[in-house]
């Protein structure tokens, strides 16, 4: 069992599925988790204070034998947070949402092949540009933030002016089919987060796994809603997809009016502080439909090759006939 692609070739391992770094969730158990199961885990380094970088990044050391890696939010991304994650030995650095140039160089050097993810084709040349290894194609579909072009018409796009550079699928991936799409589209495998969101060993609520597991796609949407009241400096131009809750509809299409409403987003941060459903941001990627079990991430891997293994065998169906 195992599909080979140049992903899995320049990493040396037996799948081709990462995790997305997605900061909290993804902590150095489930980053381990992924590796062992025989994909590429990333830590969520994202807006986190190093401490919490330092521990879990001894942590996803500790836990595997096999290959990881660590991913940032490059606009939030300072010299000093990389170099010493750099000091644990990742063998990939992930850049997300921002210009990667001023620190492709330090990523290189180090060793660690450099993956950036990619909204639209402008960041895709840019990636190319600073000589990413792997290239990610995130499409809107995805849980957290993103940008606006949809994973079906984006990935091909991105692997055609990739030329021989490894391309990986990102949004609305969260079982063996969507991986197998992905593959038929062009790309080296797929980026998986919120099916590895609910997984034993993210760092996730537990009423929050309870959330996604009860809702659907349909439940979700992109807004800047939820990022204005938490403060959350996020450029604008990346929305975020989260569950629908009573605040996001309260506060849709107002978000001038919320920017300026600081007695509410005083309220809003002590209900926050509680983790009320009612009001926090709950990441959830459209293929949440798919996700009905909470299983360890080391199964979810070759469980998803199998099934997309299975899925590419399957004769066509459907097909028109004259």
């Amino acid at each position: 069992m195992a599909l080979p692609t140049a992903f899995t070739d320049l990493f040396a391992i037996t799948h081709p599925i990462a995790l997305a770094p997605m900061g909290g969730p993804a902590g150095g158990a489930l980053a381990a988790a992924v590796s062992n199961g025989g994909g590429l885990g990333l830590v969520g380094g994202s807006r986190n204070d190093r401490s919490w970088c330092e521990r879990e990044l001894t942590a996803v050391a500790e836990q595997t034998r096999n290959p990881w890696g660590v991913g940032f939010l490059t606009w939030a991304l300072t010299p000093e947070t990389l170099a010493a994650a750099l000091e644990h030995q990742p063998a990939a650095v992930m850049l997300s949402f921002g210009d990667p140039a001023p620190f492709a160089h330090e990523v290189r050097e180090s060793g660690a092949r450099l993956i950036v993810q990619v909204t639209d084709l402008d960041e895709a040349r840019r990636a190319l540009e600073v000589e990413a290894d792997v290239i990610i194609a995130q499409g809107s579909e995805a849980g957290g933030h993103g940008g606006r072009r949809a994973t079906l018409p984006f990935v091909p796009a991105v692997v055609d002016l990739a030329g021989p550079t490894p391309v990986l699928a990102a949004g609305g991936i969260a079982d063996g089919r969507g991986l197998a799409a992905a593959l038929v589209l062009g790309a080296a495998g797929a980026l998986v987060g919120t099916r590895f969101q609910a997984s034993r060993e993210a760092l996730v609520d537990p009423e929050i796994v309870k959330a996604i597991i009860a809702h659907t796609g349909d439940d979700t949407e992109r807004s800047r809603v939820l990022d204005i009241a938490r403060g959350a400096p996020w450029p604008a131009r990346y929305t975020a997809r989260t569950l629908r809750n009573a605040f996001l509809d309260e506060w849709r299409d107002r978000e001038d009016e919320l920017a300026a409403a600081a007695d509410t987003r005083r309220d809003y941060a002590e209900a926050a502080s509680t983790g009320d459903l009612a009001v926090i941001p709950v990441w959830a990627g459209e293929a949440i439909d798919l996700i009905d079990d909470v299983p360890s991430a080391v199964d979810v891997v070759p469980a998803m090759v199998a099934d997309a293994e299975a899925a590419l065998a399957r004769p066509v169906s459907g097909v028109w006939r004259r």
